[in-house]
């Protein structure tokens, strides 16, 4: 059995550098700040750790890259980390890339996943797989414009039924693509409905030497071996399920190379690392504090799943403007026996 698993989770290369495990925190707007991507590191588990999306277009502008940097904030223990970037005209996105990679960004990786209307609705995210050669365009203009490895998220198409994400993959591989996430729903999705994940499985037969990684609807270390066994992708990447469970890497990396069950954390770790996320926030967002607090109030009230008087729990910490409110709010779980 452990020896089963163990081939499972194999170190890819992402060009010089290598993802062990092959485990991915997927960006997310709002969530994958800094504080929240060294937590996930902190912890254990997780090859790689990527930004929130940044709009190719205010980097270009002097008072738009200072508003975009607050979103790209890194420190070197998160390498290998990639910087994703959305947009749809190639030389605009070719020029973001040498920006951020100037900024220290390891890895470029392109937005073609986000179904959002503001970013559909400027040709961007998920929208550019309408066309297979746009999208391609971009991938090959960003490929061109730096020495870093670029990589791509991709929704399984734009349509609902329409799977472009194979053809897709093998283009992005011909012009230099140098890895591929796949979240296995449809852009007319959103988050409904379940992960198609043949549609994972397609794309990594599709390609040669294009590493491919799995996403979508893996929220344990069972999801996470079925996702590799059932498509044969390389590694897997985790979004929703990682928040308010940073451990989730952690757990998948033990059980699927030791064969025995991860320890889940207790209430009272829960209640710690919740409150230990809000601190580090803080120490190093360029937010005001106020504004930080506000806009981590959701994600902190994840972390309250199975504490005692939850709902008192994240009422406390949907009203939280400081961290001593927070504090307080986490008060009767971390004093606790």
């Amino acid at each position: 059995m452990i020896a089963e698993t163990r081939t499972l989770l194999n170190p890819v290369q992402i060009g010089d550098m290598t993802i062990d495990p092959p485990l991915s925190l997927a960006p997310m707007a709002g969530q994958t700040n800094h504080a929240f991507r060294r937590l996930c590191r902190e912890i254990g588990g997780v090859g790689l750790v990527c930004t929130e999306l940044l709009s190719s277009v205010p980097l270009q502008f002097k008072g738009g890259l200072k508003t975009s940097l607050q979103y790209f904030d890194w420190r070197p223990e998160e390498r290998p980390f990639a910087v994703q970037l959305f947009g749809s005209d190639p030389s605009v996105m070719a020029e973001a890339s040498r920006i951020v990679v100037d900024h220290g960004a390891a890895i470029v990786d392109i937005n073609m996943g986000c179904w959002v209307p503001k970013v559909v609705k400027k040709g961007g995210g998920a929208a550019l797989l309408r066309d297979v050669c746009s999208a391609t365009a971009v991938v090959e203009a960003c490929v061109k414009a730096v020495d870093v490895p670029v990589t791509v998220k991709v929704r399984a198409g734009f349509d609902d039924g329409v799977i472009t994400a194979v053809p897709f993959a093998k283009a992005a591989q011909d012009v230099g693509a140098q890895m591929i996430a796949v979240h296995a729903r449809f852009a007319s999705q959103g988050f409904t409905g379940s992960a198609d994940w043949d549609v994972i499985r397609q794309v990594k037969e599709a390609v040669t030497t294009l590493p491919v990684f799995g996403n979508g609807d893996v929220t344990c270390a069972d999801d996470a071996r079925r996702m590799l066994e059932q498509t044969g992708c390389d590694g897997v990447m985790i979004g929703r399920a990682a928040l308010g469970n940073p451990w989730i890497f952690k757990q998948i990396h033990h059980e699927l190379t030791t064969g025995t069950p991860f320890p889940a954390p207790t209430v009272q770790e829960r209640a710690q690392t919740c409150l230990y996320q809000a601190r580090l926030t803080l120490e190093t967002t360029r937010m005001a504090p106020v504004k930080a607090i506000r806009e981590l109030r959701g994600q902190l009230c994840k972390y309250t799943a199975g504490m005692p008087d939850a709902t008192t729990i994240r009422d406390g910490i949907v009203r939280a403007e400081s961290l001593e409110d927070i504090e307080r709010a986490l008060a009767p779980v971390l004093s606790a026996e």
